[in-house]
Parts: C-alpha cells; sequence; structure tokens
C-alpha cells in the first residue's frame, strides 16, 4: 500500500482546490454568457414592452394583427356594447362618437334625387311633399394624383410710347417668388417627397416607383435633390429653433447610431437629439455628428445653462452650466431585463431581488402619475413628501442586497447601476419642472431609428445634416400639433418671400398662435 506524504497530500488537495475554483469560474462565465445570449435574444424578438404585467408574465396577447381582432359583427365605434342597456343606447353613443370622429374634416356632399317622374304620384298624379332625405356617413379617401401647374403672370406695354420711341417700360403682375428656382418642383411636391420619407418612413426608391404609377418618371437622384434644397431652405427655420430651445432651463438629450457610407470619420457617427423639457413649448433637435465623443454635447451645449435629463453617459458629465439629470426608466429597465432572464415561477417571487428593485421604481413612477398635473411648485412639495421616503429605503435597501449578488450578474449590473447614478437620478427632488425620466427624448429619437430601419443609412454626411433639420422641423410640428405637410408647404411657400427685417420667421414657429389657427391637426386626441 502506496502511503502519501503530508507534502504530497497537500499538493494533492490544493491542485483540486484549484480546479473546483476554475470549475466555478467557467460555470459562471457561462452563466454569464448565457444570460446575454438570452437578454439579446429578447430584445431582438421579444417584445419591447416594460410594463410591469408583461415582464411577470401576466399581460394579454403580444399580437394585435387584424387578423387575430377582427370582428365583421361588432360596431365600428362601440365594440363593447355587449349586454342589453349597452345595446339600447348605442346608437346615441356611436352617434356622438361619430361626430367627434368627424369633426374638422371636409364634408362633400352626394345626392341621390328623385326623377322627375317619380315626383307626382302614381295614383292621383298629385305632386310628392318633400320629406327631407336618409343619410349615411361614408370615409372616402383620396390617393395622390400628379397635376402639372402651368403658372401664368400677365406682362403688359404701352404700345403708344414703344411707337414713338418713348421709354416703354414692362408692366408684370406680382407673382410670388418661387422655392425652387429652375426646378419644377413645386412647394407641395417637395414636401410631400419629405413628408413621405421623413414621416411615413418611404425610401426614395419606392416613392419613385409610386410616382411611375401616377404617370410621371421621376429619377430616384431628382427626389434626392429635392429633399436636400428643402432642408437648406429651412435652415433658417432649424436655427430659430434650436436658439429657442437652448434659451429654456430643462433639456433632455439622447443619441443613435448612424450609419453615413461616405463619411471620412472612422469613428460610427451618431444622431443626437435635444428636445425641452414639461414646461417649455414643444423643440425637438436634432444633430448629425461624426461620433460619440463628448466634444459634441460640449459644443452644442456651449450656450445653454440649467438641467439636462439624461441616460447616464459619461459623455455628458462635466459640461458647464449644466446640472445632469438621471432616468428611472433606465434604472428600472436594468430590472426587468434581469427578470425576463429568470423563470416564469422566478418571476412570480416575491422575494427574488430584481423584483424588488423593480417594484420600488414602479412605487416612485406611480407617484408621478398621481401629480402629473400639479405646478412645479406642487409637484416639487409632493415629492418630497411621498418619493423622498421612498428613495430612503430603496438606498438602504441597494446597500443592503449589494453584497449578496455577483457583481456582473443582470441584478448587479441593476443594483450597481442605481448606486453609480445616485446623485443624477435624486436631482428630481430638487426641482419639480425636472421628471424622472428621459422617455421624452427617448421617444422622440424612436421616429428616427423607425425611419432608420426603412431607409438603413445616409450616403453623405450632407444628406444626414438635411436629415437632422428636416427631422427637427418636422417632429416639432407633430410635438404642437401641426400637419406637417401643410406646415412644410407653407414654410416653402413663404420663406422665399420674407422681409428679414421684420423678424417675420418667429411667426412661423410651429408653437404660435397663428400657425396653430392654419394648421393644427383636427381630431388631435385621435391620432
Amino acid at each position: 500500500m502506496v502511503t502519501l506524504k503530508d507534502e504530497e497530500y497537500e499538493n494533492i488537495r490544493r491542485a483540486a482546490i484549484a480546479k473546483d475554483d476554475k470549475i466555478a469560474a467557467l460555470e459562471a462565465e457561462v452563466q454569464w454568457f448565457r444570460e446575454q445570449f438570452n437578454l439579446a435574444q429578447r430584445r431582438l424578438y421579444g417584445a419591447s414592452t416594460e410594463q410591469t404585467a408583461a415582464i411577470l408574465g401576466q399581460a394579454g396577447s403580444l399580437f394585435n394583427e387584424a387578423e387575430l381582432t377582427a370582428d365583421p359583427e361588432a360596431p365600428e365605434l362601440d365594440p363593447e356594447a355587449k349586454n342589453e342597456v349597452a345595446a339600447r343606447t348605442r346608437n346615441k353613443k356611436e352617434k356622438g362618437q361619430r361626430e367627434a370622429l368627424f369633426e374638422g374634416l371636409p364634408v362633400e356632399d352626394v345626392f341621390h334625387n328623385l326623377a322627375d317622374d317619380d315626383l307626382y304620384c302614381k295614383t292621383c298624379s298629385a305632386p310628392l311633399h318633400d320629406m327631407g332625405a336618409d343619410i349615411r356617413r361614408e370615409i372616402t379617401i383620396y390617393p395622390p394624383r400628379v397635376v402639372v401647374t402651368h403658372i401664368h403672370t400677365q406682362k403688359a406695354v404701352c404700345d403708344c410710347c414703344q411707337r414713338e420711341g418713348r421709354p416703354h417700360p414692362i408692366t408684370q403682375a406680382y407673382a410670388p417668388l418661387p422655392a425652387f428656382p429652375k426646378s419644377m418642383a413645386s412647394p407641395s411636391s417637395v414636401a410631400f417627397a419629405i413628408m413621405q420619407k421623413y414621416v411615413e418612413g418611404v425610401p426614395l426608391y419606392r416613392q419613385m416607383a409610386g410616382y411611375q404609377r401616377c404617370g410621371l418618371n421621376l429619377s430616384r437622384q431628382t427626389l434626392s435633390n429635392w429633399v436636400i434644397a428643402g432642408a437648406d431652405l429651412l435652415g433658417v427655420v432649424y436655427n430659430r429653433m434650436r436658439s429657442k430651445l437652448l434659451s429654456e432651463k430643462v433639456l433632455h438629450a439622447d443619441e443613435t447610431p448612424l450609419q453615413v457610407l461616405q463619411s471620412p470619420s472612422k469613428t460610427e457617427a451618431r444622431m443626437w437629439l435635444y428636445c425641452t423639457g414639461r414646461d417649455g413649448p414643444a423643440i425637438y433637435i436634432y444633430e448629425y455628428q461624426p461620433g460619440r465623443g463628448k466634444q459634441y454635447p460640449v459644443e452644442f451645449l456651449k450656450e445653454f445653462e440649467g438641467w439636462l435629463h439624461t441616460d447616464g453617459y459619461v459623455g455628458y458629465t462635466g459640461i458647464p452650466g449644466v446640472t445632469l439629470s438621471g432616468c428611472w426608466a433606465h434604472a428600472r429597465r436594468y430590472y426587468t431585463d434581469a427578470l425576463s432572464l429568470l423563470s416564469p415561477m422566478m418571476r412570480q417571487s416575491v422575494n427574488t431581488t430584481a423584483r424588488q428593485g423593480l417594484f420600488f421604481c414602479d412605487r416612485l413612477f406611480a407617484v408621478e402619475r398621481q401629480i402629473a398635473g400639479l405646478s412645479p411648485q406642487e409637484r416639487l412639495a409632493a415629492r418630497k413628501s411621498k418619493s423622498q421616503p421612498i428613495i430612503d429605503e430603496y438606498h438602504a435597501w441597494l446597500q443592503e442586497s449589494r453584497p449578496n449578488v455577483l457583481p456582473q450578474s443582470p441584478t448587479g449590473k441593476a443594483i450597481s447601476y442605481s448606486l453609480n447614478q445616485w446623485v443624477k437620478l435624486t436631482e428630481f427632488l430638487n426641482n419639480g419642472s425636472l421628471e424622472i425620466s428621459n422617455n421624452r427624448a427617448e421617444r422622440a429619437i424612436k421616429p428616427f431609428v423607425i425611419g432608420r430601419k426603412n431607409w438603413l443609412f445616409c450616403n453623405s454626411e450632407g444628406g444626414a445634416k438635411a436629415s437632422s433639420t428636416l427631422y427637427s422641423i418636422i417632429e416639432t410640428a407633430k410635438a404642437n400639433g401641426i400637419d406637417p405637410f401643410n406646415y412644410l408647404k407653407y414654410l416653402f411657400e413663404m420663406l422665399p418671400n420674407l422681409k428679414w427685417e421684420d423678424k417675420t420667421v418667429d411667426n412661423l414657429m410651429p408653437w404660435c398662435e397663428g400657425i396653430q389657427s392654419k394648421f393644427a391637426i383636427p381630431n388631435k386626441a385621435t391620432q
């Protein structure tokens, strides 16, 4: 029998312990990669909702497709009339809903009158008494159509002076200056091309095919030239919006990647977004930059002094005159990501650390919903009395929970994010005009992200800068309840004919009363 010496035994024991430690480390690494893979799969293919019920598996169907929800028997405007009482009042209720639905829309009348022979009684031949008419309503949609407009500007001259050799100047009728000289483009055609691409997300090559179906063979290059020319003309409006935005005291910021094929920069380009807060006029300014460096927000915000809502990106840190306010939606998102990786049974457990953290965030958002309609001073007082205790309790819970979770686990990252961003996350307790999230900027960047999925990239930096101008004006118009197409058309008609010494550009801003009265979208509540 072989007897091991104490030294040999100790070496074997240490080797076994080292292997056990290595196995544990590898298992932890595999678990980490598995979590990252599942999280990536969820973000790529899963539902984008962050509602607590959906995260915990308590939501309804993830889909809302027409084939799943269609019901030919259901009334158009009152699908919940299921009992006898509701059925008896349905016609009256639906009539009121229809009136609200049609409010502000143009009306066309189509008459089906009796023939002359039918206006007399078939029995006694006496004239029939008019009893009015039955009226039913339909929504009629007219697809776009292309019309060639000939603009005639009359000219006249004095024949007498011309015959006798006296000066005979030509008199010409007044005609507004064209928005796009030496081009067949009109304000409406350029506005429609821009609206199709930047509001509806229709790339120019698809628009080209649509024009061909209307009988007009426009090239993609022509449409591109129209879009760039339109953005150039709107530059003065963009600059005025930007200066007004920078004069506010509370802003939001976000950014998203943008592929620019002919960019000289080797870094990934970005589209930056800055927008006003809850108490100022709604202004959204997009700015293309060739990278994500700190120098870009520093340069943009050099004239700004106030509070800036961000998602925690370090590039916003240390900007002179700027106080950062953190985003509780981002803090909450770390917990929803952690919960999404757990089994359904674990998600339901109230003892799950990630679920406990999620509910702290939900309590803060519940307070914000209650005080949404209050003044800044009233919101601040309510936060001191209602949100501050939740904040204190949450901070104590973070300190207690941190040692009990792996730092690189999803829950560990959620706890670390809240602690690392604590000063920014609690800034909303010092100013009632602040919000507790940066969702306003995230919502504003979405139209660009959705459009990017359709047209994928910009060919040049000039195109990217044009896109930033157009998105700024369109999204600001939409945020102020203004119809983008008619607003763009009006700007293209007005800008070439403005007298700049009168500073009339201020009267063209989407929040101005004159623009609101002309171009407010009817039925804004039903958008």
